[in-house]
């Protein structure tokens, strides 16, 4: 990694197109060293949010940075941040080799580090195949290749899973999270969020151009509901009064505000009967969905 490790901060950020506001007034920040999931129904400004990161959008009021500085004003930028937001910028009769070698001769690279990136991104026994006959996976490792030709300190991933299977998502989540280990700021827009679950350590989430939330998102989720199967949930109901319960089935509830102890307690201290307790994280699809739906954001 070339340098200190690089903050990217959002502050206040709004674009507007005539009377359409992509974006409202967002601020965030972005920190080295974890993996960060920018997350938001399709439409709610994200990608016109890293495109501004990256001065290919200029914003109508508020500032975009990294490491204090706005991209355009970025000594080798390439150096700085690589962006993968289109699997498909390839000239179809280039092979991944020669794409590679032009663009690492724009940035003043070395053909080593095309070498080096052609291994490491496993594209080595394609390396001198034209990219009109590459698989959406492959296109989606070759542009990786081409972000980390500067060996940059902050990384801009527009779903870069897509197209990949099984055994290359598992592969993408072990390499990203080993850049975020080296100190590298890491953000990622994805909407396969069971993905995502695995991968990242902060999210931020946006609706409509708005932040709706943003920091850990194990933290954010809250702590877990209890799953309570019970012959006798109407007593159990009123012995939770002031709790949040859900019905989930006849014979079983979902209890939020306590956990697996505390509801055992209350229910022997009213003697209810349970045959079952188990402790539900929310997952970050629950999460994402509680958090930008409709409902959500009525005041």
């Amino acid at each position: 990694m070339n340098g200190r490790p690089l903050t990217i901060e959002v502050s206040r950020l709004s674009k507007r197109y005539g009377p359409v506001a992509a974006v409202r007034d967002l601020s965030f920040t972005v920190e080295p060293g974890v993996v960060t999931g920018f997350l938001g129904p399709n439409g709610a400004g994200k990608t016109t949010t890293m495109r501004m990161l990256t001065g290919l959008v200029s914003p109508t009021s508020g500032t975009a940075t990294i490491g204090g500085r706005p991209y355009r004003r970025l000594r080798q930028p390439s150096r700085a941040v690589g962006a993968v937001f289109d699997a498909s910028a390839f000239h179809p009769g280039h092979t991944a080799r020669d794409h590679l070698r032009v663009y690492a001769a724009m940035g003043g690279y070395p053909d080593g580090r095309v070498t080096e990136l052609l291994e490491l991104l496993d594209l080595a026994g394609a390396a001198d195949r034209r990219t009109h006959g590459f698989s959406t996976g492959m296109r989606q490792r070759l542009t990786l290749a081409t972000a980390l030709l500067g060996d940059p300190r902050v990384l801009l991933l527009d779903e870069p899973s897509n197209g990949l299977d099984p055994e290359g998502v598992r592969w993408l989540r072990g390499f990203l999270r080993r850049l975020a280990d080296e100190g590298r700021t890491v953000l990622i827009s994805s909407h396969v969020l069971h993905e995502m679950q695995q991968l990242v350590d902060d999210v931020v989430v946006i609706r409509r151009g708005e932040l709706v939330a943003a920091g850990p998102w194990s933290q954010l989720a809250g702590p877990p509901a209890v799953l309570v199967r019970s012959p006798d949930a109407d007593r159990l109901i009123t012995a939770l009064h002031g709790h949040r319960v859900e019905t989930v089935e006849p014979g079983r509830l979902r209890v939020h505000g306590l956990d697996a102890p505390a509801v055992a307690g209350l229910a022997a201290r009213h003697q209810v009967r349970v045959h079952e307790l188990v402790a539900e994280n929310t997952s970050l699809e629950e999460l994402f969905l509680d958090l930008t739906s409709d409902k959500a954001a009525t005041p």
